[in-house]
């Protein structure tokens, strides 16, 4: 029922999680939305300001137009009526007006063509009421009145000015209904922004009412949860007691199996170990009979005879005497970690600083050998541990750092440690060989090594200090790359905190 329960509380969780992701991804996307909408109405409304701004100065310079033209006709017509120089100066000030005026207003309605239009229709307009006008002021210059306003009434002036005054009122108008359809654009902007911003509104606020919906369901079922567990943990107690007891005890038949097969299995060897040496002795009594039979009688000692006691017969002994040191070494392996399951911890502050000097000192030479140094990165975290399986750990990893060095460069030795949280952690870096990252985990099981087999070992003691470590309360992992050296990681309780059977 309790792992039942867990199931469904913990599809409940997942889904609820999964909601508020949903939802929070919703109401981020509404916000998105929002500020998109905004970025696109502010651009909006900005190009809309710029053009009418644009509309009002083609106004602007069309008036200006207008005026200058009425002006300068004004002042011909003023002209022609009394010959005075003032005319003739207003004339020829707002006649310098006019290509001016016409050049800003082609130029600020250069984007649009048919307005382009217009304006080629009143500069060409311009240049033919200019060629009048100038015939006319140049009879009015030599005192030929008469002359000038019959030339004034023939020439068609007026109508020149009308259809100007027609272009540029279209113009006008022109502009103004652009005026008009941008002003009906900007309110269309402005109601699709409003809507945008009332639809994420809306959804923001759904998003919520449905986020403190799911909440509040959550916070009930983690209630439920909670009590849940609290039930569970009145016998969680217990049964955490039971099953320790039986893994202890298991742990305990494991030990003394290994320690009785391992006892058992050295008399047997003890008696192969022996009669292989008196087969070498008789081997030897062999080697000597068949030296003597050649120097006696040579025609009676064949060559397989002769090859069996000299060649066969020594490599088939000494074939059985590896073999026999090599179980004899596994066997004692195993004798020592069974008997260092079951030797009693006791806990002691340790100078972690003194315990490294001192393994430091007893691998001097072994490091003299290798034209490598030990480093230690002082101070070291001091830890409430057994000492003697902490300087078992370390001897063992240092010196196994101290093996696989590299020939062809100094080797360095690394040791450091800091805090983290309750636990100390210890690493052991050199500058080594290296290990295969497959064989990152395979290094620490028993009988098994990594790489080339060019140095002495049975591949027992890394499997020795991982069983120390996590007798210890600790874990140990490496890490490494072919050619790039190793970094140990040990991680060992601050304090050893020893149960009932562990003082036994």
């Amino acid at each position: 029922m309790v792992r039942a329960s867990n199931v469904f509380v913990g599809d409940r969780g997942r889904r609820t999680r999964r909601r508020l992701i949903a939802f929070t991804t919703f109401g981020f996307l509404s916000l998105t939305c929002a500020v998109l909408a905004a970025g696109w109405a502010i651009k909006q409304t900005r190009d809309y300001t710029f053009w009418v701004n644009h509309t009002y100065k083609v106004e602007q310079a069309i008036a200006d137009f207008r005026v200058a033209a009425e002006r300068a006709e004004t002042a011909r017509r003023g002209y022609l009526i009394n010959a005075q120089p003032r005319f003739r100066f207003n004339y020829d000030q707002a006649a310098s007006t006019l290509e001016p005026a016409l050049d800003r207003l082609s130029s600020l309605i250069s984007d649009n063509r048919t307005e382009v239009a217009r304006v080629s229709v009143l500069r060409n307009g311009l240049a033919e009421l200019q060629q009048r006008r100038a015939r006319t002021i140049a009879l009015v210059d030599v005192n030929r009145m008469g002359d000038a306003i019959r030339m004034f009434r023939e020439d068609r002036s007026g109508a020149l000015m009308d259809r100007m005054r027609t272009v540029a009122k279209d113009m006008a108008i022109a502009e103004r209904v652009l005026l008009a359809q941008r002003d009906a654009d900007q309110q269309s902007i402005f109601l699709t922004f409003e809507i945008v911003l009332g639809v994420a509104a809306a959804a923001l606020l759904l998003v919520i009412v449905l986020t403190a919906l799911t909440m509040m369901r959550y916070v009930r079922d983690l209630n439920t949860t909670s009590e849940r567990l609290a039930d569970l943990n009145e016998s969680l107690e217990d049964v955490v007691t039971e099953r320790t007891a039986d893994l202890t005890r298991a742990n305990e038949e494991i030990q003394r199996f290994a320690y009785i097969i391992s006892h058992d299995l050295r008399a047997p060897l003890v008696n192969v170990m022996g009669f292989t040496a008196e087969l070498d002795a008789a081997a030897h009594s062999v080697r000597e009979l068949i030296d003597h039979a050649e120097e006696l009688a040579p025609d009676i000692v064949t060559e397989e005879a002769r090859l069996a006691a000299r060649e066969d017969l020594p490599e088939a002994i000494g074939f059985i005497r590896t073999s026999t040191q090599k179980m004899d070494a596994l066997i004692n392996a195993i004798l020592k970690l069974s008997r260092e399951g079951r030797r009693v911890l006791t806990p002691e502050l340790i100078n972690m600083d003194a315990l490294v000097g001192k393994i430091g000192e007893t691998l001097q030479h072994r490091l003299d050998e290798r034209d490598a140094e030990l480093v230690v990165e002082h101070p070291l975290p001091e830890i409430l541990s057994d000492r003697l399986a902490v300087d078992q750990i370390l001897t063992n990893v240092i010196d196994n750092a101290i093996k696989y060095l590299q020939p062809d460069r100094p080797g360095r030795i690394v040791v450091s440690g800091r805090i983290e949280g309750i636990r100390a952690i210890f690493e052991v870096e050199d500058n080594g060989r290296g290990i295969d990252p497959r064989d990152h985990a395979r290094v620490f099981d028993l009988f098994r090594r990594s790489g080339p087999q060019n140095q002495p070992g049975e591949g027992i003691g890394l499997a020795h200090v991982r069983a120390l470590v996590y007798r210890l309360g600790g874990i140990i992992d490496v890490t490494s790359e072919l050619g790039s050296g190793a970094t140990f990681r040990i991680s060992l309780p601050q304090t050893l905190i020893t149960t009932q059977d562990d003082r036994k």
